[in-house]
C-alpha cells in the first residue's frame, strides 16, 4: 500500500455473474448509485468489476464465460441482495426513472424497516432497506 491508504476492513462481498456485464455495471451505477472502483476486461469479456456501495461493502461482478473447469460459475439472473440505505424513497425514484421493474413499492415493514424490491435487466433481484440488523 502507498501513501498511507489501507483497504477496507473485511467485509462480504456477493458476486454474480452477468451475460452483459459492461450494461449491468452502467444500470447498477446510474439506478441504485453503486460507485465502479475497478474493471478488468479482455475485450467485451470483464474478468472483474467492484461496485462499491457507498455507506459500506459492495458487489464483484463478471462477465458469464463457458470455462468448465472454474468452479466459481455462477448463472445469470439468479442473485438476490439486501442492501441498507437510509434514503428509500429518493433511492426508489432513481431506480424507477433508470428503468428498473419496481417489483415492491416502499412501504414499512413490521420490523420497522421501510423497503422496497426491484430487479435489473438480468433478472437479478435487489431489496433496499433501512433496516441494518439486530446488535450482536
Amino acid at each position: 500500500m502507498t501513501d498511507n491508504v489501507q483497504a477496507p476492513a473485511p467485509q462480504v462481498w456477493p458476486s454474480l455473474w452477468a451475460n452483459d456485464a459492461p450494461a449491468l455495471i452502467r444500470f447498477l451505477v446510474e439506478a441504485f448509485g453503486f460507485e465502479e472502483v475497478v474493471t478488468y476486461r479482455d475485450g467485451d469479456v470483464v474478468q472483474h468489476c467492484q461496485l462499491d456501495w457507498p455507506p459500506g461493502g459492495g458487489i464483484m461482478l463478471g462477465s458469464a464465460r463457458d470455462d468448465p473447469g472454474n468452479p466459481w460459475r455462477l448463472t445469470p439472473g439468479t442473485f438476490g441482495a439486501y442492501v441498507v440505505s437510509d434514503d428509500i424513497d429518493a433511492l426508489h425514484a432513481r431506480a424507477a426513472k433508470a428503468g428498473a421493474e419496481i417489483l415492491r413499492e416502499p412501504s414499512g415493514t413490521d420490523y420497522g424497516s421501510r423497503d422496497f424490491m426491484a430487479r435489473d435487466p438480468e433478472g437479478n433481484l435487489w431489496s433496499f432497506g433501512t433496516y441494518r440488523g439486530e446488535k450482536r
